[in-house]
């Protein structure tokens, strides 16, 4: 996975409250909410980095598939050049052939269309899951603090 400027400041610039929440915890002090909202913007970011790795192989997979189908289109293409050159009953091999070609091309597009629609609910669902688990840790760390206190 390649991370970007943005990506390394980001972390750069939590990482030391991180380390000093960790000591903090490890000397067996409370967290404040300021603290543990920086631990769950770390993980965040964790989550997020994850969901790109993740986000980079499929878009690898795809490209790999439809370098697949990009060579059998030219395998097909190079058939129909070779049949071209046959006269008569070979006609309609050609017809047959170019039939398969738009088969082939109406199915990669259709499986381009659906990888990307499922790459797309895949995010948003990780994304609903994520904001949701967020609220609720802090809902229920916020009523923690309010029963502590």
């Amino acid at each position: 996975m390649n991370k970007t400027k943005v990506d390394d400041m980001l972390m750069e610039m939590i990482q030391p409250k991180v380390d000093e929440i960790e000591k903090k915890f490890n000397s067996g002090k409370g967290l404040t909410q300021e603290d543990i909202n920086t631990l769950l913007l770390k993980s965040q970011y964790n989550h997020i980095n994850h969901l790109d790795q993740k986000l980079d192989e499929v878009t690898a997979d795809v490209a790999s598939l439809k370098g697949e189908f990009n060579s059998l289109k030219g395998e097909f293409n190079g058939l129909r050049g070779e049949f071209n050159g046959l006269k008569g009953e070979f006609n309609g091999l050609k017809g047959e052939f170019k039939h398969l070609e738009q088969m082939v091309n109406e199915r990669l597009t259709t499986f381009e269309a659906t990888v990307s629609l499922k790459i797309s609910e895949a995010i948003n669902s990780n994304m609903k899951f994520s904001i949701g688990l967020i609220a609720f840790i802090v809902t229920v760390l916020k009523l923690a603090d309010m029963f502590m206190q």
